[in-house]
């Protein structure tokens, strides 16, 4: 098997991907990936070779993402946008042998000292410019083509850094068999990506949503996907209308922009079937207006990075805002207490997932492995949840940013909640200080509405007046914008 045939048995007319306004059919993808297997061949690629890529959502990415799997390579997408630095330390630690870079990255690529990099031995650009680069993309596609190399399913196919369930970043090791498991899972969900349609491509493909559910789910499907580098909601509506976009993936941020958008037409996602949101839990007042403005019903998933992504999906069933869904078939998931022990329906424990999506480890660190995966195989995801007499999971918060006042427990995502409902409020992060007499208080961040005004005491005395004494923030912060990670996950960790 490899990943790679996700992309094979489709009609060769249909058109695959369409970047920057270009179309290109899964014939065209076919023989253009087998060529640039081709030209990575010529510069010595082979299995377990690792090959970073610095690019946005485009079709070179595509490309030499299937072309490298198709060689037994491993990937290493990263953020186009970090800094040198981060870059250089993500690159080592991966050991890459070969960086792509496109033109966005160019002067971060060129930042980094090659001596903190030695394992890189070619770097190609996406584009003639001013990437320091030996070969050019043009250079590899002009190869003879060359074959898919068959691997067993537990081949390394990825290495993609995550804070995830353990903290700090660190690179999370997913397999052929991984990826392809998760692809097969989602098919499950009741509502489902088909190669009729469409699919609005803005996630990013460095993130694990991007990557195998944005593309691999769609491609696997024989979908078509747009390729979008940078949201912008008036620009992305114009792609809805005129692409026909009948599948949106999105992270809530987007959502949020979309449901204060009050320029746009209600009839914008007339075309869109299936509006599927992740990465993070979507606030409920958001997804009523977007019910309420456009007709538009939002379908939560809930996943991480270590299954690949996708755990559960509310696409197709009967909506109950505020869940994630149910558990994809061939995914076995237990919410469990402190011991490890399955909690009572209804209460609130851990989420622990098991099946072929989840990952083998992260890379060079056994530690941080033990600590997330038990030695039968469960996956501790760290995120705390409850279920109902349906079978639908509800997400609750993350386990590590759980706040202990006075020996109660907090749960960040439940003052945020309340706090989000006041209507002078456009976003809200809360989380744990040190505190000499209570071991640690609530503190809360708050971005403000444009043309609005609250003040700390009002929004201390919102929240005592709907939250136990406890939970309310004693210390309300005033800020222009949160913290979040490329797939609009609130950082917490970065509050304080």
């Amino acid at each position: 098997m490899n990943l790679a045939h996700i992309i094979d048995g489709h009609p060769p007319e249909h058109v695959a991907i369409i970047s920057r306004g270009v179309e290109t059919t899964y014939g065209q993808l076919s023989d253009d990936v087998a060529k640039v297997r081709g030209g990575l061949v010529k510069l010595g690629v082979g299995n377990g070779d690792r090959i970073a890529l610095l690019c946005g959502n485009s079709l070179y990415f595509v490309e030499i993402y299937l072309a490298a799997l198709g060689l037994g390579a491993v990937v290493v997408p990263l953020n186009p946008q970090s800094p040198a630095p981060e870059i250089a330390n993500e690159i080592a630690t991966a050991q890459a042998t070969l960086v792509v870079v496109e033109p966005a990255a160019a002067a971060a690529w060129n930042g980094v000292d090659r001596q903190a990099v030695p394992s890189v031995r070619h770097v190609i650009a996406t584009e003639n410019g001013d990437v320091n680069a030996e070969t050019t993309f043009a250079d590899l596609i002009a190869a003879d083509p060359a074959d898919v190399v068959e691997v067993e399913p537990d081949t390394l196919a990825l290495l993609i850094f995550t804070s995830g369930t353990a903290g700090s970043p660190r690179a999370a090791m997913l397999t052929h068999g991984n990826l392809r498991a998760n692809i097969d899972q989602g098919r499950s969900a009741k509502a489902k990506i088909g190669a009729d349609d469409i699919v609005y491509g803005v996630l990013p493909m460095f993130h694990i949503f991007g990557l195998n559910v944005v593309l691999g789910l769609s491609l696997a499907n024989g979908a078509t996907v747009v390729l979008i580098k940078r949201f912008d909601p008036s620009t992305a509506l114009d792609t809805v209308r005129e692409r026909g976009i009948t599948v949106i993936p999105g992270a809530p941020p987007m959502w949020l922009t979309f449901s204060h958008f009050d320029e746009a037409p209600a009839d914008s996602f007339a075309t869109v079937r299936l509006a599927l949101s992740g990465a993070a839990k979507m606030p409920e007042d958001a997804a009523r207006r977007l019910q309420q403005r456009f007709g538009l019903q939002l379908s939560e998933g809930y996943g991480l990075t270590e299954a690949s992504p996708v755990v559960t999906s509310s696409a197709g069933l009967p909506p109950k805002i505020g869940s994630v869904g149910k558990v994809l078939d061939g995914i076995t998931v237990r919410i469990v207490d402190d011991d490890g022990d399955d909690v009572l329906e209804g209460d609130s424990g851990e989420i622990w997932v098991k099946g072929p999506n989840v990952f083998i480890g992260y890379l060079d660190d056994p530690e941080q492995t033990q600590r997330v995966l038990t030695s039968d195989g469960w996956l501790r995801t760290g995120d705390i949840a409850m279920t109902d007499d349906d079978g639908y999971i509800f997400l609750v918060d993350r386990a590590k940013d759980l706040i202990i006042v006075s020996g109660f427990n907090v749960y960040p995502a439940e003052v945020e909640e309340i706090i989000a409902e006041h209507p002078a409020v456009a976003e809200v992060g809360v989380a744990g200080v040190p505190h000499p007499h209570t071991g640690e208080a609530v503190k809360a961040w708050v971005v403000v509405r444009d043309g609005m005004t609250v003040d700390e005491d009002t929004l201390i005395a919102w929240c005592t007046e709907r939250l136990a004494r406890y939970k309310s923030p004693s210390k309300i912060l005033f800020v222009d914008q949160l913290p979040r990670n490329v797939s609009g996950k609130l950082l917490r960790r970065s509050l304080t």
